[in-house]
């Protein structure tokens, strides 16, 4: 186009955009795969998920997923107060357990500070709440260390965790491409050690926002007779139900019918 091109002005009209019923902010570790597909598919026609990254070592370790702590309130600043969001969710169920709970939501606070915010970890203990579990199982891809911050966190609500079992991978892009398949397996392991140890569990957590699960877990519900609860299941109807979003959600699993405690 030369200088002397001459441009039509067009007429245009506004509408409300993406999520006119609720727009959430998601602040994703660099490596997950995950994470956005699954609550994508978890949100309801008028919901708009917008996301940001947050760097992360590829290697998941105590010290590197504290480290994250002090890079929380830039990336969530990477998601503007112009979206006008109903909620906003740091994606890290491991780092916001070992972190702690409050530390992440005042550091996201810094960016948000009037919009509710969550994690997957916060969101997994409402969930159980909601799902009035009492007697659990525990599937992580993990090493130990890390699994054992989760399930000692999980303990202190008074739940009884029957039994864990880990993939023991610390690379997150692998752990993005454990199938569905073999997630499915480990969950129908720990049931079955956890019924012949003690009885039936009420549910089993599947934990970390790259674990694909949101395929199986309807499935597995009705196989094992035992909610089945994921990061990212809770993720997003916690990030939902703060956001204002009642009633049933799309998605599998008896969480989704369910209002916070």
């Amino acid at each position: 186009m030369t200088a002397t091109t001459a441009v039509t002005r067009l007429e245009f009209d506004t509408d409300g955009g993406l999520g006119v019923t609720a727009r959430l902010g998601l602040v994703v570790l660099e490596n997950d795969q995950t994470i956005e597909a699954e609550v994508a598919a978890l949100c309801p026609d008028g919901v708009a998920a917008f996301v940001t990254r947050i760097s992360m070592d590829d290697r998941i370790t105590p010290e590197a997923l504290r480290a994250m702590e002090e890079r929380i309130p830039a990336a969530a600043r990477l998601l503007p107060s112009t979206l006008g969001l109903d909620a906003v969710g740091y994606g890290c169920t491991s780092a916001a357990t070992l972190i702690g709970e409050e530390r992440v939501a005042a550091a996201v606070r810094q960016a948000h500070p009037d919009v509710p915010n969550t994690n997957p970890i916060s969101a997994v203990r409402a969930a159980l709440s909601a799902l009035g579990a009492r007697r659990i199982a525990v599937v992580t891809p993990y090493s130990a260390e890390v699994t054992s911050g989760v399930v000692d966190l999980l303990a202190e609500d008074g739940l009884d965790v029957a039994v864990v079992g880990s993939f023991l991978e610390e690379s997150d892009s692998v752990v993005a491409r454990i199938t569905e398949a073999a997630v499915a397996d480990g969950v129908r392991r720990v049931v079955a050690e956890a019924t012949a140890a003690g009885g039936p569990v009420d549910a089993v957590f599947v934990s970390c926002t790259s674990l694909r699960v949101v395929g199986v877990a309807g499935e597995l519900e009705a196989e094992l007779d035992a909610a089945v609860v994921s990061s990212n299941l809770a993720f997003a109807w916690h990030l939902l139900r703060l956001a204002g979003v009642d009633g049933p959600l799309p998605g599998p699993g008896r969480l989704q019918s369910r209002p916070l405690p």
